[in-house]
Formats: structure tokens, sequence, C-alpha cells
């Protein structure tokens, strides 16, 4: 099912997205914002949210729904789509993001250029309440506020 926001923005709703999973959180909560626009993207979230779940150090708590949107940034691409998805981990911050990094690699995520089209993007958006920054993680994500592919996924989680 979809639901047209704007003439821009489209929510689409599947099987798993969204989705509650879990409600029990007894390691680290983290939200990751997921998106990409090469390819099937909805089956690679749905293939990444399995892997997630194969992951004995990960828990997927819920997914939001996934949202069609414009790139910003270099604009002569195709749109994204994005969705949150919450989980409860025993990785810390640094050690989540090199595993999420390593995903990336796994599901074909090229580093031509900044904003460049992509398989799969992970950004750990928030990890706990931690603030942190490092050359390799910022946490909370520094754009988060400002991106629609958050924000609007945000409002439509259930607490």
């Amino acid at each position: 099912m979809k639901k047209v926001l704007t003439n821009d923005l489209t929510l689409y709703f599947t099987s798993e997205f969204p989705k509650k999973f879990s409600t029990k959180v007894s390691r680290h909560r983290a939200l990751l914002g997921i998106g990409g626009n090469v390819g099937n993207v909805p089956r690679r979230f749905k293939k990444l949210l399995q892997t997630l779940k194969n992951n004995p150090r990960i828990r997927v708590i819920q997914s939001t729904p996934i949202l069609k949107n414009p790139p910003f940034g270099y604009v002569e691409q195709s749109d994204f789509f994005n969705s949150l998805l919450v989980i409860d981990t025993s990785l810390s911050p640094k050690a989540l993001l090199y595993t999420l990094l390593y995903l990336e690699k796994r599901f074909k995520r090229k580093r031509t250029f900044k904003n460049a089209p992509r398989t799969l993007d992970i950004d750990i958006i928030f990890y706990d309440d931690i603030v942190m920054q490092s050359k390799d993680l910022t946490i909370p994500h520094p754009h988060w506020f400002e991106r629609e592919s958050v924000l609007i996924p945000l409002c439509l989680m259930e607490v």
C-alpha cells in the first residue's frame, strides 16, 4: 500500500515496514536511518532486516514505513527510499558503526562522491542518550533534524 503525502513524498507500507518486532530492550537502544536509490531498494531493505535479525548482537525492535523522497545535495539522481529501524544491541557505538559499514559494503555500496547514488546507506541517528563526536562518528547524527527522510518516519513511529 502507498500513501502520497505531496508530489515529492510518498509513504510505502509493506509487511515488514512498519512493524513492531519486540518491545524488550535490555542492552543499548539505537535508531538507524536506512536509505538507498539504486536498484530495488525496498527488497534490499527486507534483506537487510533479515540480516540484522540474524545477528546475535542486534535485535530489531521496530521499523517505520518506507518514505520515497527526492535527493538532496547532488540532485541529479533518482529519488531515495528511506526508513528508520529501532534496534537493541550489545555493540558499542563504534562497533555498531563498523558493523553497519560492513553491511553497506556487503550490499554493494560504492562511495564515489558525497551524496552519490547508493545501494544502501545506514546511519546511526541516536544511540541511547549518548552525545559524542569523533573523526569516524557523531551521535546524534549531525543533520537528522533537517531531513524529511528522518523526520517524517520518526513522526509515524509507535512509541
